[in-house]
């Protein structure tokens, strides 16, 4: 069985890990999933809830992922001393005027390893912890000592918001929620033995695989488009007072290349764009709100958004309404006629005599008044409806282009290793909502159209061209 599964290639092999890393688990299809895919980018995890949440068993599967990585498990507390996580002082190194220590069974050399309350460590801790993170190097004495660290999952019941912590938050790429078992999967999780054995893989990742994979992100290539919207959520989150370190979008761009080697792609796409939620924000909330942006700008054109489109079929609406309501006279400000030669014809003479009656002027003459809908050239007609025409047109090419994305995101999800389920189904309702709004705005233009060409007509004269209709 090792020798068929080591035979196959890597997104099978990879999909097969994660079908086996979820087993038993309920729930957990996302964390299973990222966790993954931060150790197979070299970065780090830090899964944020209550105890009993199968975070640590999480950690121990995901050891057995990589072929001879050694594995350190360690529950910090305020009292925790650095000998806990970083070994022993050396007798014989002290004999000899020397302060190392023995790290051997230690996180100097684990390749895996979970921290459970993480956060509650000291800051020699902790800042001694930020150097093997980051640089994959332990001071031991006098000098450095390379690590072979992979990846290390954190766990925490809350972020402390201290400096120190914060520092040290910010090492964790994907930062995760987990809640207890929901009320639907309750029974599921009823259902499981009390001794959940951690299952094991067939064929584990050796160091060449990690090593071929990482030599094919290096090649991947990142779309314009995709850099342009990262810009785009960076100006979002900076307006929510969001931060975001430089490094960490460094990082964030590397995830993303190694999610479409993993997946064999030669490029990022927008679809990748899925993993940011659990890369940007500490909190449930806030991922919900980078998910649902993300969710309303992948695949969708700021210029054919719906509220966009609204407003330009509003005011071709109001444009013809205006235009259906017009007459040719013009009234001062105290609703009296200004006569003018070029106006006074002999139909609104008859008019204005029919009104005028018997009235001698003074204060108490009667206002004349008289109504004619305004008429319209052709040439001015075909102004409006060739504006709207053109509108139309962009609209029904753009549905095309969004049914396009649609199929694009379909076959994106069934072979998408790290996309979630939820986001997958909220981009696609998204997008065919999309659709369905520029359908019915597009029905309201076929409206204003015929509106404009029901317009009273001039006989002979053919009109100007009016201004555009603006609605930017």
């Amino acid at each position: 069985m090792k020798d068929t599964t080591a035979s196959m290639s890597l997104p099978d092999r990879l999909r097969q890990i994660i079908a086996t890393l979820k087993h038993g688990l309920v729930e957990r299809d996302e964390a299973v999933r990222l966790v993954l895919l931060a150790a197979l980018a070299g970065e780090h995890s830090l899964l944020i809830g209550p105890p009993g949440t199968a975070k640590s068993e999480l950690a121990r599967r995901l050891h057995r992922v990589f072929e001879e990585a050694p594995y350190f498990e360690r529950l910090l507390t305020r009292f925790s001393v650095p000998e806990e996580l970083f070994g022993p002082l050396s007798i014989s190194a002290l004999e000899q005027d020397r302060y190392e220590r023995q790290t051997r069974g230690f996180l100097p050399e684990a390749s895996i390893a979970f921290i459970d309350e993480v956060f509650k460590a000291n800051s020699a801790i902790l800042n001694a912890l930020l150097t093997l993170l980051n640089e994959r190097e332990f001071d031991n004495g006098a000098g450095r000592q390379r690590c072979p660290l992979v990846s290390v999952v954190g766990a925490t019941n809350e972020v402390p918001d201290d400096e120190v912590a914060e520092a040290f938050f910010d090492r964790f790429l994907v930062r995760l929620t987990v809640a207890p078992v929901s009320n639907e999967g309750f029974m599921d999780l009823l259902s499981l033995p009390a001794a959940l054995e951690t299952p094991c893989i067939d064929a584990p990742l050796s160091e060449a695989d990690r090593s071929a994979l990482t030599k094919a992100a290096d090649t991947v290539v990142m779309p314009a488009e995709v850099s342009e919207l990262l810009a785009e959520l960076r100006d979002f989150l900076s307006a929510r007072d969001t931060a975001v370190s430089d490094r960490r979008w460094v990082k964030i761009v590397w995830l993303m290349k190694t999610a479409a080697a993993s997946e064999g792609r030669a490029q990022v796409v927008l679809w990748d764009l899925c993993l940011l939620p659990a890369c940007l924000a500490s909190d449930a909330e806030t991922q919900v709100e980078i998910s649902d942006w993300l969710t309303t700008r992948l695949g969708v054109q700021a210029a054919f958004l719906p509220e966009r489109v609204t407003r330009a079929v509003e005011a071709f609406e109001a444009q013809v309404m205006l235009e259906q309501r017009a007459n040719d006279l013009d009234f001062d400000e105290s609703g009296r006629l200004r006569f003018s030669p070029d106006v006074v014809t002999e139909d609104i003479a008859e008019g204005i005599a029919g009104a005028v009656g018997d009235a001698k002027g003074g204060a108490g003459a009667t206002r004349m008044t008289y109504q004619r809908k305004r008429r319209y050239g052709q040439i001015h007609i075909d102004a409006r409806t060739g504006q709207i025409d053109d509108l139309m047109q962009r609209l029904a090419a753009y549905r095309e282009t969004l049914q396009a994305c649609i199929a694009s995101l379909a076959q994106f999800d069934a072979q998408a290793l790290w996309m979630s389920r939820a986001f997958a189904d909220a981009a696609r309702t998204h997008l065919e909502g999309t659709g369905e709004a520029l359908a019915q705005l597009e029905a309201r233009l076929g409206q204003a159209r015929r509106g404009f060409e029901a317009l009273p007509r001039l006989d002979a004269d053919p009109g100007t061209v009016p201004d555009p209709v603006r609605f930017d």
